[in-house]
C-alpha cells in the first residue's frame, strides 16, 4: 500500500528578505545601481534591491510580488516557472505516456510519474486524492476496492 502525496522538483531557492529601511542608513540597489531611497527594499542573493529592480530575467515579473523565493543558474535571476522552464527535467506519464512539463505539479508512485488528471485506478478510473490509499501491483494503479477484488 503507498499514500499519494504531490511532488515538485527540488531545487536550491534563494530566500527574498524584505526589510525596512533605518534612517541614516543608505544602501544602493544591486540592480540598478542607484541609492535606495524608499521606505521599503528588498534582500536577496545578500544584496539590496529597489522593489521594481529584482524581476525574473526572462519575463520579467517583479520577483517580490511573486513569492518570496528566487532561483540563479547560468547568470540569471529567476521566477520558479522560469527556472523550472529552462533548467527542469520533463518526463513522460506513466498512464498516458504525454510528456509531463517540468513546472507541471504531478503525483508519484514510487519510480512512476502520473499527470494530476492520470492519477486514477487503472481499473474503475477512481481519481485520488491526496492521502488516498492506492496499490501499485504489476506496474498499474489501483483503489483498495479492485486490488481486494483481483
Amino acid at each position: 500500500m503507498i499514500t499519494a502525496t504531490e511532488s515538485r522538483l527540488q531545487a536550491n531557492p534563494q530566500q527574498i528578505g524584505m526589510k525596512m529601511e533605518s534612517k541614516g542608513c543608505t544602501q544602493d540597489c544591486a540592480g540598478c545601481g542607484k541609492t535606495i531611497a524608499e521606505r521599503y527594499l528588498l534582500k536577496a542573493l545578500d544584496m539590496f534591491w529597489h522593489e521594481d529592480c529584482l524581476k525574473c530575467g526572462c519575463c520579467d515579473c517583479r520577483l517580490g510580488e511573486v513569492g518570496s523565493t528566487l532561483y540563479t543558474k547560468a547568470n540569471l535571476i529567476l521566477c520558479r516557472r522560469d527556472y523550472l522552464r529552462l533548467f527542469g527535467s520533463t518526463g513522460y506519464c506513466a498512464a498516458c505516456s504525454k510528456v509531463i512539463p517540468a513546472f507541471e505539479m504531478v503525483m508519484r508512485a514510487r519510480s512512476n510519474v502520473y499527470h494530476l488528471e492520470c492519477f486514477a485506478c487503472q481499473q474503475c478510473n477512481h481519481r485520488f486524492c491526496v492521502g488516498d490509499r492506492f496499490y501499485l501491483c504489476d506496474n498499474k494503479i489501483l483503489c483498495e476496492y479492485d486490488y481486494e477484488e483481483r
